[in-house]
């Protein structure tokens, strides 16, 4: 099977010890994180031959997000180096019914003052091998989020550009919405968003992203209240997909009861049918990366042919798994995501 490639920026994540509050903090514990790279790394995990595009500074601190990438497997033979800074995001984690707060620091980063010239997408996307993975035979997949387009108008057109070179490839291409209302307004995130949408095979979204980016609400949900409407959902699912061309539809389904404690689902609207997961109630350890995880696993599933129902489920279950571990990536093996999607939530020691 060909490479997966992502595209986005990964940033450094500043976070103090355990809850104690920014205000409280003496010291912030450092790793690194970011949608599209968390996905690589989910998929690298997987067994999947997966590579991260960005741009990073040539300094230590960017060299350090490169190793880390490495260290789970992750093909980081086009990160372009250069630019001045590796963005930073602080996160203060919740609990019960304080929620989790994030501050970004990304201005000026590398990627989002990346230009067109620095990637040469004809080159990522051939079927000729990387340097990392001599055995690989080319490119199947290509994945980003509307993080990356909210950068900045370069990395929206690069983003673009990025999409075209895929898709002339014949390469699946899918979108997460992602949408960060600190980041960008409502109105130009809708108005570029739907301009790559032409572009995508599989949009993936959670509950709140199809209204936000474009106006499309799911008719009987609360979000504020953690009312979840499976129909409403369904029929938002559809509209997507009508609307767009999409060959599948993708919504994460989280009912917060707390910072502490959600219940998280998930749907996958496919050819006219809408496929739900099973619920798992979730005490939350890290929710950064939740939707990553559940976009890999729906990654997986579709290069692995799984059948719709089998598909939803080892996504929702990879996610779950992933709000049990520290950081933004999602440190699971298929095996632990196969038996929890067939029905072991246990936890019972393993020995």
């Amino acid at each position: 099977m060909g490479k997966i490639i992502t595209f986005g920026e990964i940033m450094l994540r500043l976070a103090p010890e355990g809850y104690y509050r920014f205000v409280q903090a003496s010291s912030f514990g450092a790793s690194f994180g970011g949608g599209e790279a968390n996905v690589a790394v989910s998929l690298a995990g997987f067994g999947m031959d997966a590579a991260f595009v960005s741009k990073l500074p040539a300094h230590e601190i960017g060299q350090a997000a490169v190793n880390k990438l490495r260290e789970f497997g992750v093909d980081t033979s086009f990160i372009v180096r250069g630019g001045r800074r590796v963005g930073i995001y602080f996160l203060e984690k919740g609990a019960s019914q304080r929620p989790s707060k994030v501050i970004y620091d990304r201005a000026h980063s590398s990627i989002a003052e990346a230009s067109a010239s620095d990637f040469d997408w004809k080159k990522i996307f051939s079927p000729e091998a990387s340097a990392e993975t001599p055995e690989t035979s080319g490119a199947s997949w290509f994945h980003f989020t509307g993080i990356t387009p909210a950068l900045s108008d370069a990395a929206a057109e690069i983003t673009a550009e990025a999409c075209r070179a895929a898709k002339a490839a014949g390469f699946g291409v899918s979108c997460d919405l992602n949408y960060r209302k600190n980041l960008w307004p409502r109105e130009k995130a809708g108005k570029t968003m739907e301009a790559l949408m032409k572009y995508v095979d599989v949009c993936i979204a959670n509950e709140e992203d199809a209204e936000q980016v474009f106006g499309i609400h799911a008719a009987g949900s609360d979000v504020a209240s953690g009312k979840i409407s499976r129909a409403g959902y369904e029929q938002a699912a559809k509209i997507l997909t009508e609307r767009f061309g999409f060959a599948k539809t993708a919504i994460t389904l989280r009912e917060s009861v707390s910072a502490s404690d959600n219940n998280w689902g998930a749907m996958l609207y496919d050819n006219g049918t809408a496929y739900f997961s099973k619920q798992y109630a979730v005490r939350i350890v890290d929710r950064v990366g939740g939707g990553d995880s559940f976009a890999a696993g729906l990654v997986y599933g579709i290069l692995n042919s799984m059948a719709p129902q089998e598909n939803i489920e080892f996504a929702a279950a990879a996610s779950c798994l992933k709000h049990s571990v520290e950081g933004d990536f999602n440190h699971v093996s298929v095996e632990e995501v196969k038996k929890l999607a067939k029905g072991d939530a246990s936890g019972r020691v393993q020995r």
